[in-house]
């Protein structure tokens, strides 16, 4: 089924839509959660499957996009991080819901608004914050993190194949010079660079961003909140675009943890009392239509899983 319709897509394309809605499997008077609101554009279609009994709740962190807000009498913004779903749910005195949708990952918007500092081509401020309400920036994190926590974030987070010289020489230099913005940044690592620069800086830059978002620990916050918040049948559509978060997520739908467990199931039943039923057994990935009109959602994979 194409789902496509009037969105915005100067903030941000939604990416796999149809297969999101597919995945939501929407009931007419259900309550649903879209974790990443953005431009809308999942909102909006959620609410084209909703009755008049039906409702929404849109979280996004980001200032920017309550400028997006929807004007419909079944949906309230909520300006917060997905991270705290339970908490402004339950303001809104809802304890159970039929769907949670996330779409992770940085907004066209995002990227392509220069003073944010996402963008690698960009000369602005090593900003990166989704949530203008923090502290923590790029800046400060390659000003003051000691030069163990840069290898591990870069190593995790970027999987940058020379992330230990990375985190030395910018241990080194930043005792000259601070760094600043993202063009003095390049320049000054760009003998680091190995292979592809594009592909290097966007490992650099993501780890950062991750970082500095708290990215990884707010989905883990968020998916430890599902198993309660869902109904049973009810659905989780997670869009990631990295391996890491893909990996989380995979597993959290097989058994509701993040950890394999050390001990064997001797009767082979080991995810037995797993929360979920999967419905991916492979993720959904962008068909080449798609990907023709949206190059970025190249690396996106969708898994959905329903609440037992």
């Amino acid at each position: 089924m194409n789902y496509m319709r009037d969105l915005n897509p100067a903030y941000h394309i939604p990416v796999l839509l149809s297969e999101a809605m597919d995945g939501l499997n929407i009931r007419a008077n259900g309550v649903y959660v879209d974790c990443t609101f953005g431009g809308g554009g999942h909102s909006t279609e959620i609410l084209s499957h909703l009755s008049t009994e039906g409702r929404l709740f849109g979280f996004d962190q980001d200032g920017d996009a309550m400028k997006n807000s929807l004007k419909d009498e079944r949906f309230v913004f909520i300006p917060n991080n997905f991270r705290h779903l339970q908490r402004f749910l339950r303001l809104h005195a809802v304890t159970k819901v039929d769907g949670v949708l996330a779409d992770l990952g940085v907004s066209s918007h995002q990227f392509d608004e220069p003073n944010r500092g996402f963008a690698t081509r960009s000369d602005a401020d090593l900003d990166m914050r989704m949530d203008k309400r923090q502290s923590l920036t790029a800046a400060s994190i390659l000003n003051t993190y000691g030069e163990q926590k840069l290898q591990e974030i870069f190593s995790l987070y970027g999987e940058v194949t020379n992330a230990k010289t990375l985190a030395r020489t910018i241990v080194g230099l930043r005792n000259k010079t601070p760094f600043r913005n993202i063009i003095g940044f390049k320049q000054a690592i760009a003998e680091l660079v190995k292979g592809n620069p594009n592909r290097y800086f966007a490992q650099v830059f993501q780890a950062l961003r991750l970082e500095v978002n708290d990215e990884i620990g707010a989905l883990r916050e968020m998916l430890e909140q599902t198993p309660v918040l869902l109904k049973p049948g009810g659905r989780l559509v997670i869009i990631s675009f990295h391996s890491l978060e893909d990996r989380l997520v995979k597993q959290f739908f097989r058994s509701g943890r993040f950890e394999e467990k050390d001990e064997q199931d001797p009767f082979g039943s080991s995810q037995s009392n797993a929360p979920f039923r999967t419905i991916t057994k492979k993720p959904i990935v962008p068909s080449a239509k798609e990907l023709s009109l949206n190059p970025r959602a190249r690396s996106a994979k969708l898994r959905i899983a329903e609440k037992i």
